[in-house]
């Protein structure tokens, strides 16, 4: 029987950011057994993003996770050098690992992105990426229109039509993140690149919420035809507006989210 230790937050917002609970095999493959401490690693993670572990707690020792998960030292201790290299606990021999501060964790880190996206009360998470998205997108288009390639113009068209063609929700929100990876590897920044990539995932949950809420998947087609037609024409100015346009409108979606504290997220069906 599993442990109460090892027992899953309860995830149930944004298809992007979902796991799946399982507990290791006892009969494990070489490629399985090298990728066991990162599914300890994801397990614990996600139990602190979710604030099962509270900033300032001790966690369990090296004992109680082997007992609770099932697995030998090695990989446990793994997992916490894992968890460190987050940010998000604070190992000291004769002492424990205790949970470190907010501050001090890692959001940009893929996996820790994925778990705060999972777990987070899904209004801050709103509030939060919406914001991120008016600092980063109009400047990041600007750019594109700027310094694209026709490569680049080729690959933010495809995408484009991706969103034109979708007939669900699934596939209009895998088509609309694609779109705006595409315009931020246009911008020629490579240290833009890595962020971009990093918030793939949080923007895929923003984008199942947001669309379903405006009923029409294809609303928003003519504000992206903007952008699209900006970049096209080498117009950075234009593409800033244009942006910033299309952000009004999901802003418009996330206020009155922030503002109906009785309404919450659901992840939407396609």
């Amino acid at each position: 029987m599993r442990s109460r230790l090892a027992k899953r937050p309860d995830i149930n917002w944004g298809e992007a950011c979902t796991m799946k609970a399982r507990k290791p095999s006892a009969t494990k493959s070489r490629a399985e057994r090298g990728s066991l401490h990162h599914s300890v690693a994801q397990d614990i993670g996600a139990r602190i993003l979710n604030g099962e572990f509270a900033p300032g707690t001790l966690l369990p020792n090296e004992a109680e996770w082997c007992e609770a998960f099932g697995v030998s030292r090695t990989a446990v201790r793994e997992a916490i050098k894992m968890l460190m290299a987050k940010g998000l606990i604070l190992s000291r021999p004769k002492i424990g690992s205790r949970v470190q501060p907010r501050a001090a964790w890692n959001l940009l880190d893929r996996d820790v992105l994925t778990w705060y996206c999972a777990a987070a009360n899904p209004t801050h998470f709103l509030v939060h990426m919406q914001q991120v998205r008016e600092i980063l997108e109009p400047e990041t288009a600007a750019l594109a229109a700027t310094n694209r390639t026709e490569e680049q113009m080729a690959e933010i068209e495809s995408a484009f039509n991706a969103m034109a063609d979708a007939k669900t929700l699934s596939a209009w929100n895998t088509a609309d993140v694609v779109f705006h990876q595409a315009i931020l590897l246009a911008a020629g920044n490579e240290l833009l690149v890595p962020l971009g990539l990093v918030i793939e995932s949080a923007l895929g949950s923003m984008f199942n919420y947001t669309a379903s809420q405006r009923g029409d998947i294809g609303r928003t087609l003519p504000g992206h035809a903007r952008i699209l037609a900006a970049i096209r024409g080498r117009k950075p100015n234009a593409a800033r507006v244009a942006v910033r346009q299309l952000l009004r409108d999901t802003a418009r979606v996330v206020d009155q989210v922030a503002s109906s504290p009785q309404k919450r997220p659901r992840a939407a069906k396609a």
